[in-house]
């Protein structure tokens, strides 16, 4: 007979290991929801210290999950400001297909239950926001739409996006164009164009020019462009959009 108290037993992952992977998960989707975001913002969200977000941070940052920006000029006040987190390059891959099914099935039930006018008024409320936390910083680069873009360009990135503007025209440049290579509602706004109707109507507020949306990855283009036309044509000498 086989003594138990002699048998090899596999060894077991502390739950304390578990529970710290647990949470570590738990970072990026809370960043992706409510980013930018700061650390102490973070950590009063998910129950943490400040030391214990930080090393959770600092890990998901080495593999790109996570990245930190500057804050959003209009949220900058007295002392050295602190930074603020959004999701990665490689955090984006990993947020996708539960959120998206999730969407999908809400913005269903909305057209539903209240029609093509409810989803329209729901995608118009989403980028309000947005919008609201680009709009000072857009406005103080002046009334150029070519000022007023690369203005843009730069609050996007704030917000997370991997945005980026270059000029369009052969001799003289008639324009800038608007890229972003990830979209966080691609796939659902391939079902419910109304989002990318509200984000277009947005930026043309924005820029106080009347903007197109040639291309969208809901439409199946690999990246979201936004055409803005400039008034006055220039040579290509002038380009400065980066």
């Amino acid at each position: 007979m086989v003594n138990s108290s002699h048998v090899d037993k596999a060894p077991s992952v502390p739950d304390d290991v578990s529970r710290d992977a647990r949470t570590r998960d738990r970072v990026p989707a809370v960043i992706s929801e409510q980013g930018p975001i700061t650390a102490a913002a973070l950590a009063a969200q998910l129950g943490l210290t400040a030391t214990g977000v930080r090393r959770h941070l600092d890990q998901l940052a080495e593999t790109s999950a996570v990245t930190s920006r500057a804050p959003h000029a209009g949220k900058r006040g007295r002392g050295r400001p602190a930074k603020e987190w959004v999701v990665g390059d490689t955090g984006h891959e990993h947020l996708t297909a539960d959120y998206d099914e999730l969407a999908a099935d809400a913005m269903r039930f909305l057209r539903q239950t209240g029609g093509e006018d409810a989803v329209r008024a729901f995608a118009d409320q989403r980028i309000r926001s947005l919008e609201e936390r680009c709009e000072s910083q857009i406005a103080a680069a002046g009334d150029d739409p070519h000022a007023r873009t690369e203005a843009l360009v730069e609050a996007l990135r704030v917000e997370g996006y991997a945005a980026s503007a270059r000029t369009v025209g052969d001799d003289v440049v008639v324009g800038l164009q608007l890229c972003r290579g990830h979209c966080p509602v691609q796939h659902v706004a391939a079902e419910f164009p109304e989002l990318c109707e509200a984000e277009t109507d947005a930026f043309s507020r924005l820029l106080g020019v009347h903007v197109q949306r040639p291309a969208t990855p809901a439409r199946g283009d690999h990246v979201c462009t936004t055409f803005v036309p400039t008034p006055g044509a220039r040579p290509h000498t002038e380009r400065s959009t980066r």
